[in-house]
């Protein structure tokens, strides 16, 4: 099985026989009708992968790899916050009648601020300290900006990304405050993974491990007899995921810079409510 396949099992795994329910307090989200979404949680979750060995892919269903790039390349190439610069409909849900989801996500990376190498949004800078100073622990970009939260449609969730340059390995950890595991587990690892190689490459370094930590790593309570049908299941080997070696420049990327090879998911044909 794919390493992103068995994180996911034992995880859940692990969530099911020994996280905590919380069901013995008021929640924020909502099913569409009306009725409370409870979860079931394991807090301070970190898997690693190691992106010189494998692409984390899940096999045991479909994890849609240009759609996920596009969102990753909306938020941090485009640097957008409207919906209809996005070519999927994830997040219509959040959106105005202008297609705008607030202050939050692409917005916070094309905010410039003064910086001790001019004025630079988040994403550029990441690009010219690796370049320009590798050595630096202070690479990073944040998009949960406090001040700005009451503007945006939805807090971030996967909110950060911290890089550090190891010899000639360009390597990451994100941090996640919350993490919906049916709905959006390896759909966030698989977006960052395609980050860090971007980045990577157009700095002249090899990708090396992505670090997913996450806070609340949950299972919502109507997700579980789903969970449990798609963990008894026997996943395949991982595909193999290339990025085109052409591209310098972080900004001439597409969703056509990646390639997937041998992907062969598992059938999944579940509807999944997802809790607002």
């Amino acid at each position: 099985m794919s390493l992103a396949d068995k994180v996911f099992i034992d995880t859940c795994k692990d969530i099911l026989a020994n996280g905590t329910w919380d069901t013995d307090r008021e929640v924020r989200p909502r099913w569409s009708d009306g009725t409370p979404a409870h979860t079931i949680k394991k807090f301070g979750v970190i898997n690693r992968y190691d992106l010189r060995k494998e692409f984390p892919i899940m096999t045991l269903r479909r994890t849609y790899l240009k759609s996920a790039l596009d969102e990753v390349l909306w938020i941090y190439q485009k640097k957008s916050n409207n919906v209809h610069d996005l070519h999927s409909h994830v997040w219509d849900q959040w959106a105005d009648e202008n297609g705008s989801i607030g202050k939050a996500y692409g917005y916070q990376m094309g905010v410039k601020h003064p910086t001790p190498y001019g004025l630079m949004d988040q994403v550029d800078l990441v690009l010219y300290q690796i370049k320009h100073d590798p050595a630096s622990r202070r690479i990073m970009t944040t998009s949960y900006i406090p001040a700005d939260l009451t503007e945006m449609h939805l807090s971030p969730c996967a909110y950060s990304m911290t890089y550090n340059v190891t010899g000639n390995t360009l390597n990451a950890i994100l941090n996640q405050r919350s993490q919906d595991m049916l709905t959006a587990s390896n759909w966030n690892v698989v977006q960052y993974a395609m980050l860090l190689m971007m980045i990577a490459q157009v700095s002249g370094l090899e990708a090396g491990e992505l670090v997913h930590v996450i806070a609340d790593c949950h299972i919502y309570d109507r997700h579980v007899p789903i969970v449990e049908k798609l963990i008894s299941q026997e996943p395949h080997e991982a595909p193999i995921v290339s990025i085109d070696k052409t591209v310098d420049d972080f900004y001439k990327f597409t969703t056509k810079s990646f390639a997937i090879s041998g992907y062969d998911p598992l059938s999944f044909d579940e509807k999944i409510e997802v809790a607002v």
